[in-house]
């Protein structure tokens, strides 16, 4: 049996409830999803779900990075040797960001961004001026004359009004900072046909809310199915991306990655090649520079998730389960 989410793992817990809801397992209502919260904590606290299986975001943490001793420093020079990256957006047509709404699901989008040197921001740390400013210094140093920002919020008032405000503002701030820079937005999800292809679950506009929306129904980024989200946005970067660039741009890496292997090596660091830890492709097609070499890692280290559906527990937990570890997930409808 295929597995459904497990390539998209960490889920934050409404995109859970989001697949029971879909699936027919809940009702869309406000106490099924604190029931779903409470279902989920029990089931990590016995060991039901891993709990890296889940996206929190209520903890900030700012801890300091100390070393066992002078091998241990070593040590973190070698792996810093098997992670060294060059920038994969240089000589690209275009520099491409990412800006989502719902911070919860920025580790998902990293999955499939990183590999191809593309940085992903939560839109909690756009709404301040500073932060939208940051957006058009960073066109202005790298030289990029286009910018394209791919955005993944909410249909509804608060999400259409972050694009908006976005658009307006970083555009504003290039004009100034960036001159002679083009930015432009694309809202890459929730969109009007997604939620029709998909039947993602809908809710009247909030009546307190008084900004502008053209829509007659809401709906969240979370609804969208993780593997549909991680689908539309690899083809995002992939179709403004000059990929014979970025094969070029990989080989070399590569090769760089090896000699400051060997330097450690000599120099007494003992790094192993980045092909003991780390398999290196030994060729690339252009067409598909990404397949199979270092330039598939992402910045999250994956964890390997066991299924549980061996695993006696109520009928919602089995369905959680299920959309986690076993189970297909569905194409559009109709």
């Amino acid at each position: 049996m295929g597995t459904r989410y497990a390539a998209q793992l960490p889920l934050t817990i409404r995109q859970v409830w989001y697949s029971l809801v879909s699936d027919g397992v809940l009702v869309k209502e406000e106490r099924t999803y604190k029931q779903t919260v409470e279902l989920l904590g029990m089931a990590r606290r016995s060991g039901r779900i891993p709990w890296e299986a889940l996206r929190d975001d209520t903890e900030i943490r700012v801890e300091p990075v100390a070393h066992d001793g002078p091998d241990d420093f070593r040590a973190g020079l070698r792996h810093a040797a098997l992670d060294y990256q060059l920038d994969r957006q240089a000589g690209q047509p275009v520099r491409l960001e990412i800006v989502c709404e719902t911070a919860g699901m920025v580790p998902q989008l990293v999955a499939v961004a990183d590999p191809y040197g593309v940085p992903v921001y939560s839109g909690s740390g756009f709404n301040g001026l500073p932060a939208k400013r940051g957006a058009a210094l960073r066109a202005a140093a790298d030289g990029h004359r286009a910018v394209r920002v791919l955005v993944v919020s909410d249909w509804d008032q608060s999400g259409v009004h972050l694009f908006s405000a976005l658009a307006e503002d970083v555009t504003a701030s290039a004009a100034v900072d960036a001159p002679g820079t083009e930015v432009v937005f694309e809202r890459l999800a929730v969109t009007e046909q997604q939620i029709a292809d998909y039947g993602l679950p809908t809710a009247p506009p909030k009546a307190s809310d008084h900004r502008s929306f053209s829509g007659t129904s809401t709906t969240q980024a979370e609804a969208l199915p993780p593997d549909v989200l991680a689908a539309v946005l690899k083809a995002a970067i992939t179709s403004h991306r000059d990929m014979r660039v970025l094969a070029a741009l990989l080989e070399r890496e590569e090769d760089e990655r090896r000699a400051l292997a060997a330097f450690l090596d000599a120099a007494g660091g003992g790094a192993p090649s980045p092909g003991k830890a780390e398999p290196c492709c030994t060729s690339r097609s252009s067409a598909d520079p990404m397949a199979g070499g270092p330039g598939t890692r992402p910045v999250l280290r994956q964890v390997s998730y066991t299924p549980v559906g061996a695993v006696r527990c109520p009928w919602v937990l089995g369905s959680v389960s299920w959309i986690m570890f076993g189970a297909r997930s569905r194409g559009p409808r109709g």
